[in-house]
This record gives C-alpha cells, structure tokens and sequence, in this order.
C-alpha cells in the first residue's frame, strides 16, 4: 500500500488540487527523455502551473519477498522516508515539510513503487532528498520498531474485518502455490521477526537502475529532468538479480469457500481467471467488464442487485492485471439471509452476457463513458504522471493514448459476448463468502 510520507501543505496542497489544462482537453503530449547515464522517462511538459511530479518504480515487489520474509517488502518500502543519509526520521520529514516536498513509497506485487511531488521552485531539494531516500536509507531500529508494529496491528485489524478476510482468502484460493498468494499469518510471522539486515539487503536487492521506470509531469524541461533523475538515481547500482516470478495456472475447476464470521452481513469475492493488459482482445473485455460491473450504476449488476431487487447496497466487477497473471472479480455484500441471492443474480447475469445479444444503444454507450471518461480524469500532474508510468509497466507504445479511442470504438456486441463466454465461466469460479451466509453451502 502507498504511503504519503508529508502532505503538500498550504501553496501546495492548492496547487496539486488545479486541473492542468492539457489534461482536460485530452492532449497530451508525452516526450521520450534519455539521460546522459542512459535512464529513460516519460515526460509530459506543462508549464502552467509550478508542480513537478514524479511517479516511478523498481522491478520486483511483494511476490519476490524471499521465503520467510513475507511483508518485508512493504515494509522497507514504508521506511525510505523515516531517515536517509544523515537525516533522522525526524530531520528527514521535516526538511520534506520545510521544501513543500510530498515524498511516498509502496509496493505491489510486482513493483517497488514511489511517487514525489513539489514545487518547482522546490526540485533541486526534492530530488536530493529522493536520492537520500534511495541510496541512503537509515532503518533506524526505533523505526523499524515503530512500522514493524504498525504493520501487524494492520495486519491483524484486517483479520477482523468481512471484506479484508474475503480478499485475503480469495487471493490464497486463487493463487495457491503462487508467489501472488496473500499469506496472512506467513506475512505475521515474518513481520513479527524480520531483522533489520534482511530489510537492508531487500532494499539493495530491488532498488536498482535496471529495473526502473520514470514518468514526470509539470514545469520542467527535457534537459532539467534528465540532469534531475541521474542525480536521483545516478548513484544506485547498474543492476541487480531478481528473482523471477513463475508463469501462474488458474485453478481449474469452480471452487466456493465459505469463512464463518458472527456478522450480520456477509462479505463476497467472485473471481474468475482473465486476460493480460498485452491480450489483443483487451479492449473487448475493457468494454465487457464495464457492462457487467465495471460501469457502477450504467452496469447490469448494479441494476439488476441494488436497483430491481435491493439485496446490496453495492456491486461491481473489475479487471486486474498482473505481470503472471489477469483476474476478473466481482465485489459485494449482503445480509446473511440474502447473500445466495445476491449471488444467484449475478451468475445469472454473466448467463445472460454469454448467451444473448448485446444490444447497440447498451453498448454505445458503454463505448462512449470509456472513450471520454479518461481525459477527464486527468485532471492533476499526478493523474497524468500515474497514467504515464502504468502504460510504461504494461509496455504500451507512447501513441497508445491516441489510438485508445478507436480501439474502444471497434469493439462489436459479437466481441462483447465472445469475451463473456470466454471469461464468464461458471465452471471456473470461485466464490468466497466471510459471514454466516443461508443458502450458501461451501465445498469440502
């Protein structure tokens, strides 16, 4: 999870707040920037506003944690900020605080992740403290101490809340024997003992120049940034060897586990095996996916479970994707003496996907929201900077924005249903539901 080390204060917090005006109008213009130690980035240049953001990432995440160290990533990951070079934590964030300077770092599965943002009057002091935090991490033992215990109480809250416990058993279910796996009481065991030597060799592991990705937005030319980043990231290692996560094999029958919790309403995971972001058919299950549950109250689940029949205040469906892997889940929640419904409905409406005919008006309109729902929510450089490091991670061509509306636009209600059948499969489900659920019976 990310973590926002300072919050932009005062100027700032205002600033980072404008709607950038390229982003509005849809045209953004992104630059390729090389520098002279060979770093690449993208650049999309707007000088209308005096913020530089940065959103960048190393190879390599959560799913690499070395056995018996699961945690250890996040949680090195959370201490880049507390203290670099000769800074104390203390020192460290306020000097954060004194440049107007909002500096975060997190993990995912497959990434180390961080994102920094500052006026650009600020940048030469942003991105020597970005360079501290990277090269010269303290891992204080207060520190350590400190988010070691923060981590577990995270930890175990989640385990006494419906929804973390369905997602958690859910990722366990799906992805047994795989690095993406969420091991709760592995990830306690380890957080509870991890030294802090093995945070410091997970730091030197992950952060390297290989692995990096860059995107910036705001007032900053070419030549800046590329001076800017080999300052950052200049002094970090050329290379390091990573782990290589394993191709995943998505479990091949339906499977329903039911979590017995002493709750009055019943939380649910429905997940199904989908397609890569690289996947030609992309597009189709982008358009799909929003038309089942992706599209919040334009969606047939959102229609058919809250609006006909009330038997959940909310529904929705969502692709995801990772490097090894690509996931459709359906999200609820239900009073225990209506979840089997809620549950009935939806698997009929991915039924009613896979055997009948979509109809234009339903789907134009799909088409429509996503064609133009993007430009709109590039409303801040870090919107933007976002959009341009995830197309940057899912190897996407510079001109992919370009190309976007068109290839949203071609897709057909025959595309629609073949992807439902494709995807939409019963046979291939599985459901978790974490509470005392009546008409739901789980599998041995």
């Amino acid at each position: 999870m990310m973590r926002r080390a300072v919050l932009g204060v005062g100027l700032l917090g205002a600033l980072l707040a404008t709607s950038m005006p390229f982003a509005s109008a849809g045209a953004v213009d992104i630059k390729e920037v090389t520098t002279p130690l060979g770093i690449k980035a993208w650049l999309v240049e707007d000088k209308s506003v005096p913020v530089v953001t940065l959103s960048f990432s190393f190879a390599g995440g959560t799913a690499t944690d070395p056995e018996g160290q699961k945690g250890v990533t996040n949680l090195m990951a959370t201490l880049l900020t507390d203290g670099a070079g000769p800074f104390p934590a203390q020192v460290f964030r306020q000097r954060l605080e004194d440049a107007a300077v909002s500096l975060s770092f997190g993990a995912s599965h497959d990434r180390l992740n961080g994102s920094m943002r500052m006026l650009s009057a600020s940048r030469q002091e942003g991105f020597e403290l970005l360079r501290l935090a990277l090269a010269l991490p303290r891992f204080d033992l207060e520190m350590v101490d400190r988010r070691r215990a923060q981590f577990l109480s995270s930890v175990n809250q989640g385990s006494q809340r419906p929804t973390t416990v369905a997602e958690r058993t859910l990722m366990g279910i799906v992805f047994a024997n795989h690095p993406y796996s969420i091991d709760t009481q592995g990830r306690r065991e380890a957080l509870q003992s991890v030294p802090i030597d093995d945070i410091k060799q997970r730091a030197t592991a992950l952060i390297a120049r290989d692995g990096l990705i860059v995107a910036a937005v705001g007032d900053i030319d070419e030549a800046t940034l590329a001076r800017s980043l080999d300052r950052a990231f200049g002094n970090l290692p050329a290379s390091t060897t990573r782990p290589a996560i394993p191709d995943w094999t998505p479990p091949a029958k339906a499977r329903t586990q039911i979590v017995d919790r002493p709750v009055p309403q019943s939380a649910v995971r429905m997940a199904l095996p989908s397609i890569l972001r690289g996947d030609p058919d992309w597009y189709a299950a982008f358009v799909m996916n929003h038309m089942l549950g992706g599209g919040g109250q334009q969606s047939r689940l959102f229609a058919e479970v809250r609006e006909r029949r009330g038997l959940a205040y909310s529904v929705s469906s969502s692709l995801r994707t990772y490097d090894k892997a690509g996931l459709l889940v359906i999200s609820t929640a239900s009073a225990n003496e209506r979840v089997a419904d809620a549950v009935r409905v939806i698997r009929a409406e991915m039924a009613r996907l896979r055997n009948e005919t979509v109809g234009e008006p339903e789907l134009n309109d799909a088409k429509t929201y996503l064609t133009g729902a993007l430009p709109v929510s590039l409303d801040s450089s870090g919107s933007i900077a976002s959009l341009l490091h995830s197309l940057q991670i899912d190897r996407l061509p510079r001109d992919q924005l370009d190309k976007r509306a068109a290839l949203i636009g071609a897709v057909t209600a025959d595309d629609v249903r073949r992807m439902a059948r494709r995807l939409l499969r019963d046979d291939l489900m599985t459901t978790v539901v974490v509470g005392k659920p009546i008409g739901l019976v789980g599998d041995p």
